[in-house]
């Protein structure tokens, strides 16, 4: 027998052996994802993104230039009715002169008090659909789905600009002297004011109030309970805006953290300002934020998550002291999760 032969019919047998033996496959895909640390490691990896050390005083201070921001908000009539619900655009003022849009929804005929939910969309998207938010008026609760700034929705970025900015949302800001000039310490604002909006309509439970989101808007829910403690239950998806420097060492600086790439290069090309730039953007990682959190959560994790790393999120998800429900999905990346839509709905149902 040939060499070439003999190691083609090895090969078979091995691969024949290899498909039959799934034990010891499936417990190395339940504990071993390919792309990050074992799920064993994962639930005890702390981030390694520096936390700069006025980080609290930080946020205080920017909480406090949102509540002293009168939020002129604004009811508009949308052409979109259901003879179920009550469709409106919602409008206020935020931080920096910002008018923020938010879709807003509340079973028809309900004066309430009823729960409510806060919907936040993933980077560059929007507010999406009137439909998409149906199911919960059906069940009785308002909901409001916010734009957030300068992407795909109607609110406002007025860093110089109208209209959709849409790229480099997480390094706006980064070469400005004050950290308070990041773009998305604004959007995390608009967060929790929107919270503390809806907590004061007429119709709405302060007390009943949960929010959901997907990638950039599971970053907004943990932001949005981290801000206003008031939230009751909260569900993130593979939450974005969490250890960015964990990101840049795996070589994922790519497609939604593509920017922290752009930005070495133009500004920073030979990384002298790299512990500054990774200690600024601190004040917008949401593990720093996640130990404030008093909700309830529920959160979803693919382990194939190569856009948000699983180690990025778990950074997170590791400092929430309240309790967690945590749905994992061995086989999935940043995409569609089965099943995980319908557990979010009746997880958030129990307000």
């Amino acid at each position: 027998m040939n060499g070439a032969n003999w190691y083609n019919r090895e090969a078979a047998r091995n691969s024949y052996s290899r498909k039959f033996d799934l034990s010891n496959l499936k417990k190395k895909v339940m504990t071993m994802p390919l792309i990050d640390m074992p799920l064993s490691e994962l639930k005890q990896y702390q981030g390694i993104n520096p936390r700069p050390h006025d980080f609290d005083a930080y946020w205080e201070k920017a909480l406090e230039e949102m509540r002293s921001v009168d939020p002129q908000v604004e009811l508009v009539p949308a052409e979109f009715q259901l003879p179920f619900a009550e469709c409106f655009h919602l409008y206020f003022t935020g931080v920096s002169g910002a008018r923020v849009h938010a879709k807003y929804v509340r079973p028809k005929g309900d004066a309430g008090p009823h729960p409510a939910v806060l919907q936040f969309h993933g980077y560059r998207g929007s507010s999406g659909d009137w439909m998409d938010k149906m199911a919960y008026p059906a069940l009785g609760f308002s909901i409001a789905s916010m734009d957030v700034r300068g992407q795909g929705g109607l609110s406002e970025d007025t860093g110089g600009v109208m209209g959709n900015t849409n790229n480099g949302h997480i390094i706006r800001g980064l070469q400005n002297e004050d950290p308070h000039r990041l773009l998305f310490r604004d959007i995390f604002l608009d967060t929790a004011q929107l919270a503390a909006i809806v907590m004061n309509l007429p119709e709405v439970d302060a007390d009943r109030v949960g929010a959901t989101g997907w990638s950039q808007g599971g970053a907004l829910t943990i932001a949005c309970a981290a801000l206003e403690p008031r939230i009751k239950k909260a569900a993130p998806v593979y939450p974005f805006l969490s250890d960015y420097r964990r990101t840049w060492e795996m070589d994922l600086c790519k497609n939604a953290y593509e920017e922290l790439g752009t930005y070495f290069r133009l500004f920073d090309p030979q990384h002298q300002r790299e512990d500054e730039i990774f200690t600024k953007l601190g004040y917008i990682d949401i593990q720093n934020l996640a130990p404030r959190i008093k909700a309830d959560m529920l959160i979803g994790v693919g382990l194939m998550d190569t856009i948000c790393p699983p180690s990025t999120q778990f950074a997170a998800i590791n400092k929430i002291t309240a309790p967690v429900q945590l749905e994992i999905f061995p086989d999935f990346g940043h995409e569609g999760l089965p099943g995980l839509s319908d557990k979010i709905i009746q997880f958030l149902k129990e307000l």
